[in-house]
């Protein structure tokens, strides 16, 4: 993670490290948000959508809530990169078989 990443989230609120001078001090919160934002972009949330995941943490019903939307999110996730992969393999095949038509029409 670059430190101008840091200092986006930062800027975002979507984390709030301390200050101890010109240095920022990252709390256990902190470090645990960036691994949630992390993974969030890796499995392709928008950055609105792991905010509001994140800011769940504070509602105070024991992760209850956020836990419930964070799977909801993922599973609806997972539904539509498995859609993704259904149309991408129907495009490989398809493709596949142009390049074997346009083989045979060469010999």
């Amino acid at each position: 993670m670059t430190p101008r990443a840091l200092r986006f989230y930062e800027d975002e609120g979507l984390i709030a490290p301390c200050r101890r001078g010109t240095s920022r001090i990252y709390s256990h919160r902190d470090r645990a948000r960036l691994a949630w934002i992390l993974r969030g972009k890796r499995v392709g949330f928008s950055l609105g959508e792991i905010r509001e995941m994140i800011d769940l943490y504070d509602i105070g019903d024991g992760r209850n809530t956020q836990r419930a939307v964070t799977v909801a999110r993922c599973r609806a996730r997972i539904d539509a990169l498995e859609a993704q992969k259904r149309d991408i393999d129907a495009a490989i095949a398809e493709l596949d078989q142009f390049v074997s038509l346009l083989d045979q029409a060469k010999d």
